[in-house]
């Protein structure tokens, strides 16, 4: 089984209009409300591809309540812990040409929510998948991945990771299964500015944090394709399909997510980065998060 955890979830309102003006008067043309956070994107898309998941995490107030029944109407499971306080952070994101994203913090996380998580993950069985996606609202996060990864550890439990900076790095000596950083935040693990037209300098990197523990190394390069270090040492690059860039939200977490798919399919690096590719693109080409078919579509694309 897969199993998500977001530990900030949000609604997305999502508002759509001809042109934004900061300090006047706008009118939306239109808008959507979608479930988001990065892990429950995860969890989104494969369903979308028909790979059955568990979405946990943390869940407050009215918003809260909201997120978990568009969950249920779109057939994912879920086993949130609701909190005492706060409420499920709205995000609002404005699209007029170009996007403008506006994310809150998203409520606090007291120690006993925390150990209910915990105690969850403690019924995880060898073989099963942990998608670990997203920030922690916590003045401490890195403390939290490492204690989560230490209770996880020696269990056979395959950990999928998509986070950035410190995040990251700490996961790496528990050897990860697979980690997804985009080619800014590769850049910026090293104190550096990659350019995507070198490969070298990208490939180099990548073998880096493999050699701190990384076991998979998926690197996002947006219009620019992507980069798989897979587990045997092999290498694989991958461009993207042409089509028009409608949205950026969750393209990411659509490559982690068509990645899983592709592998459990049948175990195949190359058919992971080519679906997890191609759901990535196709969620960039959408108005939201990709469906099976607009997925499918685009695998012939590599």
């Amino acid at each position: 089984m897969v199993y998500t955890v977001t530990f900030n979830p949000a609604l997305d309102y999502v508002l759509h209009m001809d042109h934004f003006q900061t300090g006047g008067l706008n009118r939306t043309q239109s808008e959507e409300i979608h479930c988001g956070g990065k892990g429950v994107n995860v969890s989104t898309v494969l369903k979308n591809l028909g790979v059955e998941n568990v979405a946990l995490g943390f869940l407050a107030g009215f918003t809260g309540q909201a997120l978990e029944s568009g969950l249920q109407k779109a057939g994912i499971r879920s086993d949130f812990i609701w909190l005492q306080t706060g409420m499920t952070r709205v995000n609002v994101k404005i699209k007029s040409g170009l996007e403008t994203e506006i994310n809150n913090p998203g409520p606090a996380i007291p120690p006993q929510a925390l150990e209910g998580l915990f105690q969850k993950l403690d019924q995880l069985r060898p073989g099963d998948i942990i998608v670990l996606a997203g920030s922690i609202p916590d003045p401490h996060p890195e403390e939290i991945y490492r204690r989560l990864f230490t209770r996880l550890e020696g269990r056979g439990v395959l950990a999928v990771v998509d986070a950035a900076g410190e995040l990251l790095r700490t996961v790496l000596p528990f050897h990860p299964f697979l980690i997804k950083p985009n080619l800014q935040e590769l850049g910026d693990l090293f104190g550096e500015r990659l350019e995507s037209k070198n490969r070298t300098e990208i490939l180099n990197r990548a073998k880096r944090l493999q050699a701190w523990g990384a076991q998979n190394v998926l690197v996002s390069m947006a219009g620019d394709g992507s980069l798989l270090l897979d587990g045997d040492g092999g290498s694989h690059w991958l461009g993207v399909p042409p089509g028009t860039v409608r949205n950026s939200v969750g393209a990411g977490d659509s490559m982690v997510a068509g990645f899983l798919a592709g592998w459990l399919r049948d175990g195949s690096y190359n058919t992971a980065h080519r679906m997890g590719a191609a759901a990535g693109s196709a969620t960039a080409f959408s108005n939201g998060l990709a469906s099976k078919t607009e997925i499918l579509a685009l695998l012939d694309a590599f």
